[in-house]
């Protein structure tokens, strides 16, 4: 975090003026933002002392000295409510946005009547019309802070591969977001991007790849000790590369990016590969020019200005610019198509050349799972692809074995999670709701929600339900590998075939503490199954009856 001055010179307009007592930051001696992990989560209040050595106001003494309150008892006629908190403060007084979210007002500032405080809001609604619109990004990031550890966002990737034509991102790993991801700890997770007419440089990876055809039009082609196999790539196209295949991709589109996701399993170091490029020089550099030459002129029988040159050219970087002739020639006209279950076929299978496993004017559910591909199987993988219309949902459900890796490919939206292995501090909550626990016999379960957009990542563990919603102004797309997929089944926990439903009358009774009947009433009022109506289009019909 930057250091903050330690004075800071404020605006004088009457409203935007904050009040002497509003507690903003807390300082060191070293005269740098000084925070425990109380208040990080918000549990507590942030504190700044009036000589300028502030410490935590939690009173656990981090920042050294003793606890020295900063406030003044004057009253601050017209300070809106939603302007109280220091992050909220930060942006209405322009002061240094890097303070932690969740903050409060510390315990000390001088107490206003409610009334003043409620009249301040309506005058903030009046005359400044960002007002609600800061509430909104505040509700965001927070929820976006709620998702963790499952949610990962464009920070947790890092370019491994780039050019001017084209990178490789790479996801950090599941286990250093977080422990509870231990599970899944040996996949990864990197999207490929290359630029019309380009060529991605033969390499081999110490690691199985499934791949997935986001956006346009590529050919791969895999180099065996006895023979080559090339095959034309298409959106929906999935496919496994064996690890220690020497591949090379290219981009045979005129004018559209190839956009492909890829799920790595490592061989060799858990949660660990590396890419070894054969052709090359010295960027990218080819392992040959590991060898000590004297090896190399034996091994390949020939002379040492020839083998120097061959390996000292290549300086373009791992995808590089092709000329149309070249693509041409590397163009083939064996396209993908559906896998023969349980054949030998090693090319893709299109998911939309399948019928959708559901489907209804709210969604669709494509999948692949390893009952239908013997490629699938022997990595015990699934995936699917999942498209969600403009303002519908998909769940509440959960996958009874398979532990889902999701990467939104289009659209926005948000999920809700129920989750029973965050505890209440680690999930931003309080004492209250730990103590609100206590005499219960079972589990509690955290919400874990977050905004989703193109290009997040997040996971669903088995067991644990789940419901998704699209954005009311576009579809959401989103493909997922499912993880321990054999034997694996869905269980809808809403619409027609719901597992409640399944319930014998005396069970739900016993397990609801109702009538029966009620108990169908609620569970036996949708009639469709896994995608729905969304809440606001719900509610729009509700008010259109009424």
């Amino acid at each position: 975090m930057p250091s903050l001055p330690l004075s800071l010179s404020l605006p004088t307009h009457p409203i935007n003026t904050p009040p002497a007592s509003l507690v903003i930051f807390v300082e060191n001696r070293n005269r740098t933002p000084t925070v425990c992990e109380n208040v990080a989560e918000g549990k507590t209040a942030f504190a700044r002392s009036a000589s300028g050595s502030g410490v935590c106001a939690c009173e656990c003494g981090f920042g050294g000295g003793g606890v020295e309150r900063w406030e003044s008892g004057e009253e601050a006629e017209g300070v809106p409510a939603g302007l109280r908190t220091p992050r909220a403060a930060a942006g209405a007084w322009g002061l240094p946005a890097a303070l932690p979210r969740g903050l409060q007002e510390g315990e000390g500032r001088a107490r206003r009547p409610r009334e003043k405080v409620r009249r301040g809001a309506e005058r903030e609604e009046e005359t400044n019309p960002h007002h609600k619109g800061r509430e909104e990004e505040e509700k965001e990031s927070k929820e976006q802070q709620q998702g963790k550890p499952y949610v990962f966002e464009d920070q947790h990737f890092t370019t491994k591969l780039r050019t001017e034509h084209g990178r490789v991102q790479v996801l950090q790993k599941f286990t250093e977001r977080s422990e509870i991801l231990r599970g899944i700890e040996n996949y990864r997770v990197a999207i490929l991007e290359a630029d019309p007419q380009t060529f991605i440089v033969p390499n081999h990876l110490d690691a199985e790849t499934i791949l997935y055809v986001a956006k346009g039009r590529g050919t791969v082609s895999m180099a065996c000790p006895d023979k080559r196999e090339s095959f034309n790539l298409k959106l929906g196209d999935v496919m496994r590369i064996p690890a220690g295949t020497t591949v090379y991709l290219i981009n045979r589109s005129n004018n559209e990016k190839l956009v492909i996701v890829k799920l790595l399993q490592p061989i060799s170091t858990p949660g660990h590969f590396e890419a070894f490029f054969g052709p090359g020089g010295e960027d990218p550099e080819s392992y040959y020019r590991a060898f000590s030459t004297e090896l190399l002129e034996a091994a390949l029988n020939t002379r040492k200005d020839k083998i120097q040159k061959i390996f000292g050219q290549q300086r373009r970087g791992v995808i590089i610019k092709a000329s149309e002739e070249q693509i041409r020639a590397m163009s083939h006209q064996k396209e993908g198509g559906v896998w023969p279950f349980g054949g030998e076929s090693k090319g893709p299978v299109n998911l939309f050349s399948k019928r959708p496993e559901q489907a209804n004017q709210y969604g669709q559910l494509y999948e692949v799972d390893p009952s239908e591909c013997r490629e699938l199987k022997e990595l015990d993988l699934g995936v699917s692809f999942a498209n969600i219309t403009e303002g519908s949902m998909m769940g509440p459900f959960y996958n009874s074995r398979a532990t889902k890796i999701a990467i939104v490919t289009n659209g926005q939206g948000y999920f809700e999670m129920a989750c029973p292995h965050l505890s209440s501090s680690e999930f931003g909550g309080g004492k209250e709701s730990q103590h609100g626990h206590q005499g219960k016999t079972g589990p509690r379960y955290q919400k874990v929600r977050a905004q989703l957009k193109r290009g997040m990542v997040y996971v669903v563990p088995a067991g644990h339900p789940i419901i998704t919603v699209a954005s009311n102004d576009q579809n959401l797309e989103i493909v997922c590998f499912d993880i321990n997929a054999k034997n694996n089944k869905k269980f809808f926990l809403a619409g027609k075939t719901n597992v409640m439903n399944q319930l014998e009358s005396e069970a739900k009774e016993l397990g609801f503490g109702v009538p029966a009947r009620e108990v169908d009433e609620v569970f036996r009022s949708q009639n469709e199954d896994l995608f729905f109506k969304g809440p606001r289009q719900q509610q729009h019909e509700g008010r259109a009856d009424a």
